[in-house]
């Protein structure tokens, strides 16, 4: 059936055609490489529904001029009953307009693929490998965390709707001196659930309450066993402790979003089963790891500092700015030492890596790109490897910054925030913006119910939708795919729109940036909601037209497909589509 395949895939098929066309007719080769041929909508919608660099791509190897070129696709394309129209642009473009049938038969493919419309094969089962969060495990997650968190999730549930197999992991940062700190702040509190007077928390320590019923567990566990004994005796039981109630802490904060991961990988265990060695060792075999001074720092030197002889990596031999330290002058791990080993035993079980990142580690991707280009580059098959960047978010309450959360000791914590906006809303919200650029959350805005407000905005619209199709069904009324011809321009134009999904979500995906589904979700929206404000004006615009049952039905099936529309793109964000506001 025609219409269970979506207009871009039958238009990109009849593209394939015409290229095997004109090489049977001899205006190409037969080895005509075809595969940097686009197929997209043009930026000014007065050239077309569709553009094809197609003459411009492979005039070349034909010997001839990409007009001329583009001459002979249009030869071909004019003559088929799905165009109503083509034209040549500029230095060869070619600009097409689909037949009216096309993009009624699209509303047909939006009804019968449903959930499943916009899912692609592109990613052809793939391994990909993403790690967001890992956040250190030493308190509740913050709003920073959750943007991230929030951008990991999303480009997941993406890369599988286009065809990717998906591994969510989250890298517990569990063998530096932070869990140091973590086990003492816990001890503290294990003192003061055995009634001794612990006073303010001493400088050095996490000060928050979320350790108070840690220190109640290990009191409840060990009674006052290890109240006077000296740190050397509980320093790393406590420790393992402390981490694994701080963990059930993070998972609980994640599931408040939404968020799972498929795998937790601890440092601790990573360097206890001597990865970091394993990774030194297949480094120096390579040459990419030798023993030298560690530049001095730029700029004023430190009286202390002294040159030390150290295990470097050949960082600048991948385009780094220098070479970098994996052991410390004790002879313990670096952090990059331990990363670089975790990176490399991730690329073992994916086909590619992606890392979303808080943007202030931004002066360590270099050489973390640098290890992966090293230890997955062997035999010409290096692990295609990205770090996307977030920043941080400013929060505000009518505009004013604010009170940290008594809590966490020094920051708003992400439940805090979820309990008082919902789930919802701090997901929207946090794709709303590119993740490279800064973001403001104001508590205030982000509630209000007014088109200003994105997520109220999408949400509303399809709300919308399920209230006009309520009223309608009240009144015998419902959609009907029997007389779309009846549509007129402006509908045709919510279609023409909403058929961009499909090739959204690949383009999303391979640029592994979820939150273009966030602006398509919004332009849809404020489409749908200008096209509903028409009928304010225009009665005979309006979807239930009372005195023309085929007419109705013909919009409130255009409806309930952009209410499926919107349910799709919704879903790949997990925010939920509403019915009522």
């Amino acid at each position: 059936m025609k219409h269970s395949t979506t207009l871009y895939v039958n238009f990109r098929r009849l593209l394939d055609e015409a290229n095997n066309h004109l090489i049977t007719i001899g205006a190409l080769p037969a080895d005509t490489d075809f595969s940097a041929i686009t197929l997209e909508p043009p930026r000014d919608p007065s050239h077309g529904d569709l553009s094809s660099n197609a003459a411009l791509v492979v005039a070349k190897s034909a010997g001839l001029n990409p007009r001329e070129l583009a001459g002979k696709y249009q030869e071909f394309f004019s003559v088929r009953p799905e165009v109503e129209a083509v034209d040549i642009a500029g230095p060869g473009f070619l600009n097409l307009c689909p037949a009216a049938d096309e993009w009624l038969d699209e509303l047909r493919a939006i009804a019968v693929l449903g959930p499943d419309y916009g899912r692609s094969a592109i990613g052809g089962g793939s391994k990909v490998n993403i790690e967001y969060v890992s956040a250190n495990p030493t308190g509740p997650m913050h709003m920073g965390h959750c943007r991230g968190a929030v951008v990991g999730d999303a480009l997941a549930t993406l890369l599988e709707f286009a065809g990717h197999r998906v591994i969510r992991e989250y890298y517990v940062n569990d063998a530096g001196g932070q869990v140091d700190v973590l086990a003492r702040s816990a001890h503290l509190r294990y003192r003061e659930a055995l009634g001794e007077a612990v006073g303010e928390i001493p400088e050095g320590l996490y000060p928050g309450d979320y350790l108070v019923p840690v220190g109640e567990a290990l009191a409840r566990e060990f009674g006052d066993q290890y109240a006077k004994a000296p740190e050397s005796e509980w320093l790393v039981l406590f420790r393992t402790r402390a981490v694994a109630a701080m963990l059930v802490m993070i998972k609980d904060d994640l599931a408040l979003l939404g968020i799972r991961h498929d795998l937790f990988s601890s440092e601790a265990e990573l360097q206890a089963a001597g990865k970091p060695a394993e990774a030194e060792a297949w480094l120096r075999a390579q040459n990419l790891v030798y023993d030298g001074m560690l530049e001095a720092p730029k700029g004023k030197v430190l009286e202390d500092w002294e040159a030390v002889e150290l295990p470097l990596f050949r960082s600048t031999k991948f385009g780094d700015d220098q070479d970098r330290p994996i052991r410390k002058s004790d002879g313990s791990w670096t952090y990059f030492g331990a990363d670089l080993a975790y990176h490399f035993q991730k690329a073992q079980s994916a086909d590619a890596l992606v890392d979303i990142w808080g943007a202030d580690h931004a002066g360590t991707v270099k050489r973390i790109k640098a290890a992966v280009a090293a230890m997955t580059g062997v035999d010409g098959k290096q692990t295609p490897f990205e770090v996307k960047l977030v920043q941080m978010v400013q929060l505000l309450r009518n505009g004013d910054p604010v009170k940290m959360s008594k809590r966490s000791g020094n920051f708003i914590t992400l439940s805090d925030v979820v309990c008082e906006v919902g789930k919802d809303v701090v997901r929207f919200t946090m794709l709303t913006r590119k993740p490279e650029a800064q973001m403001d959350f104001d508590f205030a805005k982000v509630v209000e119910a007014s088109k200003d407000n994105p997520v109220f905005y999408v949400q509303y619209a399809h709300a919308r939708i399920c209230s006009t199709l309520r009223k309608a069904a009240a009144e015998g009324l419902g959609p009907s795919g029997d007389a779309l011809e009846l549509l007129g321009e402006e509908e045709v134009g919510l279609i023409k729109l909403a058929a961009q999904f499909p090739r959204l979500v690949e383009a999303a995906a391979a640029a592994r940036e979820p939150h273009r589904v966030a602006f398509f979700l919004h332009d849809l929206a404020a489409a749908f909601h200008a096209y509903w404000n028409l009928g304010n004006e225009r009665p005979e615009k309006r979807f239930i037209v009372a005195q023309n049952a085929n007419l109705t039905g013909a919009r409130l099936y255009l409806a309930s497909q952009i209410g499926q529309l919107l349910r799709n793109g919704l879903t790949l964000l997990g925010v939920e589509a509403v019915e009522e506001m």
